[in-house]
């Protein structure tokens, strides 16, 4: 049986590195109960914490999106994934469909390609603190999908995560 798989947006690496309590229990959380998890690091994910360690808007962002690398480099805990396994072109067009529909607002273009490319990754969940994935109508995002033979993740915010099954 094929491991579940479970993609982290940007804003949980960073907060991550900060070390900020509720995203390192979610992590834990995580961790404990679903061992056997993959944690995937989508290129997105990947390219916008490059940005953010050179050009991000503060000292601190730019800090954590170093150390958010230094992990990724030295823990087995998240798999980035450096090449997909699909055209990039795939992940492009459904981003465009998503800001389409207005799933996300159109200034959302990268959230929208961090969705696709989960999406297409075939993750269960999109472990994210951002709003605009967190609000957007799962509803409208499980019919468009199911159009196309995929299956949309469930979005959680590490609060959620710790709130739901912390013991």
């Amino acid at each position: 049986m094929k491991p579940s798989r479970l993609a982290v947006d940007t804003n949980v690496l960073l907060d991550i590195a900060a070390g900020v309590n509720d995203v390192l229990d979610a992590a834990d959380v995580i961790a404990d109960r679903l061992p056997e998890t993959e944690q995937l690091v989508t290129p997105s994910v990947l390219d916008e914490l490059a940005y953010l360690s050179d050009s991000g808007l503060t000292a601190q962002v730019r800090q954590s999106a170093r150390q958010a690398i230094q992990l990724l480099r030295g823990k087995d805990r998240f798999r980035p994934i450096l090449e997909l396994p699909f055209a990039p072109e795939n992940a492009e067009k459904l981003a465009v469909e998503f800001l389409r529909r207005k799933l996300l607002p159109d200034e959302e273009v990268h959230d929208s390609l961090i969705l696709a490319e989960t999406v297409l990754l075939d993750c269960h969940i999109l472990l994210t603190s951002d709003e605009h994935l967190r609000s957007l109508d799962h509803q409208q995002l499980t019919w468009l999908l199911n159009q196309r033979d995929l299956t949309a993740p469930v979005i959680a915010t590490p609060r959620e995560i710790v709130r739901k099954f912390f013991r």
